[in-house]
């Protein structure tokens, strides 16, 4: 069994509030005073206080925006060879940040011996694992692999890979990053999945590591990994390339798919361990929105403050995709008793409708 032994978080400098973000998107949706209430309503029921982002338009007086035009039409709007440009500057330090922050007292960045990049919102080659190499003179033959475009869930999809490595090779000291700057890709048109989007998802960085049982160094174990897809969600949850940047569908079905068959997947993933829903004592949740969160609570029956955690990163953070789920284990690791046994379930959503889960215990 591999153990994760330590987690490191970064962000972009520009910290937004909700507010400001709502009164931006107001411009670029170009809205009426009617559609501008309905706006701010629903930016102020989304549980989000705060997002980050590498663009600090958001915030800015028009005469300072580097982003967006800076124009009263938005012209021209950004396309997506300036969103990849802006990946590519800003994605390598953001990442190699969140990488110090974990290794930092634990390894020594040359003995890393595999490296796991994660993201969906951008890409080039050579790419961002090729950058942290040289950022962060990590060794030249070291093993290199990237989850691309899997989204929210590819954070649990990179542990597996790294499990799985840790298992083959007992002196395995495995790296993961998982980077995202979902602020590049906001869309301009009014419709439900770009005010959805720019309604939820911000941008940061968050870096694992993880090793054999061997080690020295106090973690957590990875006992298990558990995947379904619900086919009945596959035209709700995408994630698509345009001229203009990615765009996102976010059906408002989701959750109620993620309520329906939860409790099942979850009672299936435990019994594969041996495990009961009374057995966990921490949930380690993707905050993919106030409404998800809401909706797994209900369906496990779970007391108010179980989610807190998730909840809590939601409201400082937003969605930020694939390092989201991380930021929340980083905050329970902080929190956890190792002086008693701790049964961790996380889970994590995406499309497909693909649900991944781990189980981790001290």
């Amino acid at each position: 069994m591999s153990k994760i032994i330590s987690i490191g978080t970064a962000v972009p400098q520009f910290k937004h509030k909700q507010n400001d973000i709502a009164v931006f998107m107001n411009r670029v949706f170009a809205m009426n005073e009617g559609e501008k209430r309905k706006l701010k309503f629903l930016y102020h029921q989304s549980g989000i206080e705060h997002r980050y982002s590498v663009i600090g338009d958001y915030s800015n007086n028009i005469n300072d925006w580097t982003f967006y035009p800076q124009s009263e039409n938005l012209e021209p709007f950004p396309s997506l060879e300036k969103r990849m440009l802006w990946y590519n500057k800003y994605s390598a330090p953001l990442s190699a940040q969140a990488i110090k922050n974990c290794i930092t007292n634990k390894i020594h960045s040359h003995q890393v011996t595999h490296l796991i990049t994660v993201s969906c919102t951008g890409m080039s080659a050579p790419g961002l694992d090729l950058q942290l190499m040289e950022l962060l003179q990590l060794p030249k033959n070291i093993f290199r692999t990237s989850v691309n475009f899997m989204g929210c869930y590819a954070a649990i999809h990179a542990l597996k890979i790294a499990d799985a490595i840790c298992s083959a090779e007992k002196k395995a000291k495995v790296l993961i990053v998982c980077t995202e700057l979902c602020s590049l890709h906001f869309q301009r048109g009014a419709t439900t999945d770009n005010i959805t989007s720019t309604l939820l998802f911000g941008d940061g960085a968050a870096a694992a590591l993880i090793t054999g049982d061997e080690n020295d160094n106090k973690g957590i174990g990875l006992k298990h990994f558990y995947a379904e897809v619900v086919p009945k969600g596959k035209n709700d949850m995408v994630w698509e390339l345009s001229s203009t940047g990615f765009l996102m569908t976010l059906s408002s079905y989701i959750p109620d798919f993620i309520e329906e068959d939860f409790k099942k997947l979850t009672v299936t993933a435990l019994q594969q361990s041996d495990l009961s829903v009374a057995d966990v004592t921490h949930w380690c949740i993707h905050p993919g929105g106030k409404k998800i969160l809401a909706a797994i609570a209900k369906s496990l029956d779970l007391k108010n403050n179980e989610l807190d955690h998730s909840y809590d990163i939601l409201k400082d953070y937003g969605n930020m995709s694939s390092p989201t789920i991380l930021f929340v284990l980083e905050k329970m690791m902080n929190t956890l008793d190792h002086k008693k046994s701790n049964t961790i379930f996380g889970a994590a959503f995406g499309p497909g409708l693909t649900m991944e889960t781990f189980i981790a215990q001290t």
